[in-house]
This record gives C-alpha cells, structure tokens and sequence, in this order.
C-alpha cells in the first residue's frame, strides 16, 4: 500500500509489476524449455548480467514477494489517472487497487506501508483518525526526504516498525538505486530486511546505510538523476552546435553516460581509471577536459551535491509543526 502515490510511488510500483511480470516469464521459460525452436533460457537471465544489482524475484514466489497492492491518493480524478497508468503496465498492473481518500482503511488492508507523500504532509496522514491502529505490528516504509525515524516515531504506535527508504525514479525502469536504513538485529529484522530486498533490489540496486548518511543519499542518487539529465542535455546541445541532429545527438549522449556507468559498476573501475584510459597525449578528450576544468565543473557538481543535502535535511523540519 502507498499513500500519497505521486513520482516516486509510481515509479516504484511500475518497476515491482515489471519484476513480477519478469518472474512470471521466466517461470514460464523453465516450464517450456523451448519456444519458437529456440533456447530462451539466455534471455531469461539477460536481466540481471545487464543490470548488475537488479535481481528479479524467482518461483515460486514466497510470502515475502509483494502479492497486493493498493495506491492511496486524496482525489479521484488522480485516481482514474493512476489507474490509467497503471493498466499500461500490464495484468499486473491492472489489479492495483487505487483509493482515493481512504488512507485509513487501505492500511487495515496492508502488510507493508510505503510512505510515499511529501514532506510536509506526512504528519496529516499519520495522524487521520484510525491510522495509528491500522499501522499497529506492521512496516512502514518511508521514502519522505529529510524526515526522520525520530520524526515519524511519536506519529504511530511503538508496534509499528518504521524505516527509511530512499530509492529514485529510474526504479520506473529497474535501473533504481535505493538506500534503506540498517534494521536491527533480531528475527523480525531479518524477515523485513528479506521483504524489503524483495521490492528495492527487483527495481535497481539497494544498500542498507545508516540514516546519517540520509540527507546525502537524498542530494547524490535522489535528486542525481536530474544532475545526470543536466550534464546528459549540455553534451547533446555541444552536439548539435557542431552539426550533429537533435535526436542522434541525445542519443549519443544518453548512451555514452549509460555505458561509462555501466563500466564503473561491473568492473568496480574507478571514473578516473576510465577517464585515462580515453585520454591520449594531445587528443580531442584531454582538450576538451580542460575546457571544463576552466568551468569548474567538478566543483561545481559537487557543490550542488553538498547544497541538496543541506536542503534535503531542511525538509523534515516541516513534520515538526
């Protein structure tokens, strides 16, 4: 269940429904052996050797597999619109139940609580008559930047077991990164800790960290996809400048950044051993480096990292009113 099913709500459900439709096709590739005259059993695994990090839920699906889903908005004309979305998505994602203005009842119904509304209406939520009680022995997940476990504690009842989550919107396509806050060590844990890697490592990748570290993993893999887009758009518009089309230029772009990420994490390489390593004596790439050291470019990427952090960790002290 999601309350508050904006971006980030629906970016992580629509990559959940692709894991489990993936599951679902590669369960039916074990049964078939064969399609078509071919072997599929390559394919089936292509997912997870592309992405590393990416682990698509296997069969048969066991308890800690997300099985229901409910949306939870405040209005119905969102509703109708999630609803839309969602039955692009598939069967599966035409079983999501969407709510519109029932909160309270959608988390009777729930196991695990993903909060997923903004910032500063978490405490409006939470405190909607009944809520305590429907959270009570359960998981809330809470994917809300800048608020706190401390925060968000005094709001349910002690039974409630709450942890942070911070996941980004490239979870839409199972290219997530998402950091979770460490869980204690007790049978629970493991079993939340087992639920919780079900739904953030089926959508991307996923670190469990200490909530210290919250605000900038907020700045660095929240708010970094935008960064990446910024920096992705320069290159194409450098593209265009010296006569390539607008479309193969984003391409080129795009693909380039996804191929040099992709390096960095298969190969554990650090970005300075690749950038060398394409950095010949008197060649186009060391000229061009030092056009944008002449902009402090990497100064200038990192200091907006250490802005949206301080930012980020300004966004909670709205729940305090």
């Amino acid at each position: 269940m999601r309350p508050g099913c904006g971006t980030m709500g629906i970016a992580v459900l629509s990559g959940v429904m692709d894991s489990l439709e993936a599951a679902s096709a590669k369960s039916s590739i074990k049964l078939n052996g064969f399609t078509n005259g071919h072997s599929t059993g390559a394919s089936a695994e292509k997912w997870e050797s592309h992405t590393p990090g990416t682990v698509t839920p296997t069969e048969p699906l066991d308890a800690t597999v997300p099985s229901r889903f409910i949306a939870c908005v405040s209005r119905e004309e969102t509703a109708k619109k999630l609803e839309g979305i969602f039955g692009g998505l598939g069967e599966l994602g035409k079983s999501v139940e969407v709510v519109a203005s029932g909160n309270v009842e959608a988390a009777r119904e729930a196991d695990v609580v993903l909060l997923c509304c903004k910032p500063q209406i978490a405490h409006i939520i939470l405190k909607e008559e009944g809520m305590k009680e429907a959270l009570d022995g359960k998981l809330l997940i809470s994917i809300l930047a800048g608020v706190t476990i401390a925060q968000l504690k005094p709001m349910v009842l002690p039974t409630t077991r709450v942890v942070r989550a911070m996941p980004n919107t490239p979870c839409k396509i199972r290219e997530g990164m998402t950091v979770v806050s460490t869980l204690p060590s007790s049978h629970q844990g493991e079993k939340d800790k087992a639920i919780i890697l079900k739904i953030f490592s089926s959508i991307g990748r996923c670190r469990f960290l200490d909530e210290k570290y919250f605000d900038a993993c907020t700045a660095l893999s929240g708010s970094g996809p935008a960064f990446a887009c910024i920096f992705m758009e320069a290159m194409a518009d450098g593209g265009v400048m010296m006569g390539l089309p607008r479309a193969e230029a984003l391409e080129l772009a795009a693909q380039t950044l996804q191929g040099a990420a992709r390096m960095v994490l298969q190969g554990s390489t650090h970005p300075a051993q690749l950038k060398d390593s394409v950095t010949t004596p008197g060649g186009c790439t060391i000229a061009g480096l030092l056009a944008l050291e002449d902009g402090k470019v990497r100064s200038t990427i990192a200091r907006g990292i250490q802005i949206a952090t301080e930012r980020a960790s300004e966004l909670g002290q709205v729940t305090k009113n």
